[in-house]
């Protein structure tokens, strides 16, 4: 084999590698405007569709141009439980001011009436919805409940906090960071 058939061989493989790291470089390259099939803190939060308690499909894009607190909760989960009034109290005081806070129950690990029962009785007003399959778990990677996730204006994975209840004065850091257009 000559010279330049050796030389042309190694630059086609070199121009192969360059391809594919560019291409999988928006997945693995934080700050990246694509999304990734997995959430990762600095990625652009994974897209999906659940149906809210008032049997609407609500996608998570739809909010795109707010921040959102992504809460995953369950019924049964005494922390998840002891932390939606602070998520109320901040959902009231930012929402005008372009903060959603969105809970995800994860109904594949809970009872819908027990889920049902506790929004009605707890006075929540924000947006509830099922994951029924817990696909959206899995995509967000809950280890523990509550997870919540700090998504900013332009869709990206700010913050990720596993356990709680949270304190309601970090919450509203958060949300008067997120209102004041802070990353």
């Amino acid at each position: 084999m000559n010279s330049f058939a050796t030389f042309r061989r190694f630059a086609i493989l070199v121009a192969l590698l360059a391809a594919l790291w560019i291409g999988l470089s928006s997945y693995l390259i934080p700050g990246s405007t694509q999304q990734s099939a997995i959430a990762h803190r600095g990625f652009l939060a994974p897209d999906f569709a659940l149906k809210s308690l008032d049997g609407e499909t609500v996608r998570l894009s739809e909010f795109r141009g707010k921040a959102i607190i992504l809460n995953f909760w369950a019924s049964w989960c005494p922390p998840c439980r002891e932390e939606m009034p602070a998520l109320q109290r901040v959902s009231q005081a930012y929402q005008s001011r372009g903060v959603e806070v969105i809970a995800v129950n994860v109904t594949s690990e809970d009872v819908l009436s027990s889920v049902q029962e506790f929004i009605q009785s707890s006075g929540v007003t924000f947006t509830v919805l099922l994951d029924e399959q817990g696909e959206v778990q899995s995509v967000y990677r809950t280890s523990g409940l509550p997870t919540t996730v700090f998504i900013d204006q332009e869709g990206i994975i700010r913050d990720w906090i596993v356990g709680g209840p949270l304190p309601e004065a970090l919450l509203l850091a958060q949300a008067e960071k997120f209102s004041q257009g802070e990353p």
